[in-house]
């Protein structure tokens, strides 16, 4: 996958290395280069207030800085808040006193108190106020080791009790994961995505700054040039773990082909529902429809066509016998038989049900399918998927993996079943055998039902319209249905939402940066 699409996902080590490579220990370098992380956070944390209502116009800023750059970072970042809203009061809590600071980091202090006062006060333990908006921590960077000195034991601890609309980390957490460590509700990786923070609960959700640190980053024309280092080629690093760019939506943002029509747009059969579980089935539709698809076919229980195609007409319906329970009888083969040369990728499993003769239909589906075949939901089944013939799409959330996977890691099991897997979760990782990439789109907002049927009707999409394009599609697919959940978030909050809104945001994904 091209590199503007996924960047490395690297150690604290390797991230030490990078930044001697890219700043070659030029300080004027590095002070552009914290000028633009610390605008990026400030941008983020603002951005990312709007899921709880917006920052308030004189809102209450408290920032931890220790001694080195993630604390220069943090400053920085609420100096660029408090140029978008004058009215904010910035605390500043220098937990080992101003002389300690590093040269860069003394920088952003003495240029945060020139340009921002009387705004800035400095404070301390006993002075911090009973509640603020956000608080910045800056304390420590991805260079921390273990343990925590007694003061910032006692700092962590009391902003941990303090009432915090919104946490937010530079780089990481300080403290790491240890047991008074600052509890993050974002946290912001600038430059680089550090591999301790995917396995950090205390991290909450994550945010990938891109800096412009990699060639083709999305970011280097502008990041990158004004900082004035030289970016660095993702293929640098070998190492597997990669994390998704909204880079990966660029094919979705320019011109469609003029001379298109909708054959050239691919033409997904989707074959889904049960009377028991029929929103499954039409969600995934929709959201096939709405994401770019140029045919969509579906086989749904003869019962539901009638309501199905009133609500959604531009689909085509095909009714499909039903068991006595209102599944998908195996007499039906022969009506997708008839068409499946028309297709160029399935979706099968959504709203299915678990009945044996629907899973036995599954499992045929899925063996004699040529083109990309995605299974949901449940068919996941390792009946279904054991003699897939062609390429294979797997999207399970983690119970349904734990039913599948037979213990395997999912590096392994990718490999084991010759499968594209989507594995849903908070991060949700992508593997096809080899890299992983990981989607740290989305959020909380998706933990509603019917998340995943919208999900398989987006990466179907893709995998219609690219067919021979597989990982790549699923990873686009799963980056679009994240990033359209942050805006669904941003634009309504997390809580009072219908999951088929988050389709009304599909466009919009495409017209943000993340």
């Amino acid at each position: 996958m091209h590199h503007s699409m996924a960047h490395p996902i690297l150690s604290g080590a390797e991230t030490k290395i990078l930044e001697s490579k890219l700043f070659g220990g030029d300080e004027s370098v590095e002070w552009q280069a914290m000028l633009v992380a610390g605008a990026a956070i400030g941008r983020r944390a603002l951005n990312d207030f709007l899921e709880i209502g917006g920052f308030p116009r004189d809102g209450r800023l408290l920032v931890l800085a220790g001694k080195g750059h993630n604390g220069g970072d943090a400053l920085l970042a609420a100096a660029y808040i408090s140029q978008q809203y004058p009215e904010v009061q910035i605390d500043v809590l220098l937990v080992y006193g101003p002389k300690q600071l590093r040269p860069l980091s003394l920088r952003t202090w003495q240029q945060l108190q020139t340009e921002h006062s009387p705004k800035v006060k400095v404070v301390t333990l006993k002075s911090l106020r009973r509640s603020y908006d956000l608080c910045l921590d800056g304390l420590f960077g991805f260079q921390f080791h273990p343990p925590l000195d007694g003061t910032s034991i006692e700092v962590l601890e009391a902003v941990n009790a303090l009432p915090v609309r919104l946490r937010a980390a530079v780089d990481l957490p300080s403290g790491g994961d240890t047991p008074a460590a600052f509890r993050a509700d974002f946290t912001y990786a600038t430059g680089v995505l550090k591999q301790s923070l995917l396995a950090m609960p205390n991290a909450g959700r994550l945010r990938y700054l891109d800096l412009g640190w990699w060639v083709g980053s999305a970011k280097f024309s502008s990041a990158s040039k004004q900082a004035a280092y030289n970016p660095i080629t993702t293929d640098t690093y070998s190492g597997s773990d990669r994390v998704l760019t909204d880079g990966i939506l660029q094919p979705l943002r320019g011109w469609r082909d003029p001379y298109t029509d909708k054959r050239g747009q691919g033409h997904l059969f989707v074959v889904a529902g049960s009377r028991h579980y029929p929103g499954a089935a039409l969600m995934t539709v929709m959201a096939a429809l709405r994401s770019g698809a140029g045919l969509v076919s579906a086989f749904v229980p003869e019962s539901l066509v009638s309501a199905f195609a009133a609500q959604v007409p531009e689909a085509i319906w095909v009714g499909w016998p039903e068991t006595p329970d209102g599944g998908l009888a195996l007499e039906g083969h022969h009506l997708l038989k008839e068409r499946i040369a028309r297709a160029s990728a399935l979706v099968v499993g959504p709203g299915m049900g678990r009945e044996a003769e629907t899973l036995a239909l599954a499992a045929d589906i899925v063996k004699s399918s040529t083109v990309p075949v995605l299974v949901d939901a449940d068919a996941l089944q390792a009946s279904v998927i054991a003699n897939s013939n062609g390429s294979l799409v797997l999207t399970p959330h983690l119970g349904e993996f734990s039913r599948i996977s037979d213990g395997l890691e999912l590096h392994d099991f990718a490999t084991k079943t010759r499968a594209t897997v989507v594995l849903k979760g908070p991060i949700t990782r992508i593997t096809a055998g080899d890299e992983v990439y990981h989607s740290i789109f989305g959020g909380p907002v998706l933990a509603r039902g019917g998340s995943g049927d919208l999900l398989a009707g987006i990466i179907g999409a893709q995998l219609a319209q690219n067919p021979h394009e597989v990982l790549p599609s699923v990873c686009r697919g799963v980056a679009w249905h994240g990033l359209a959940a942050d805006a669904l978030a941003r634009t309504h909050g997390a809580v009072a939402v219908r999951t088929t809104q988050l389709l009304d945001f599909l466009g919009t994904a495409l017209r943000l940066r993340s």
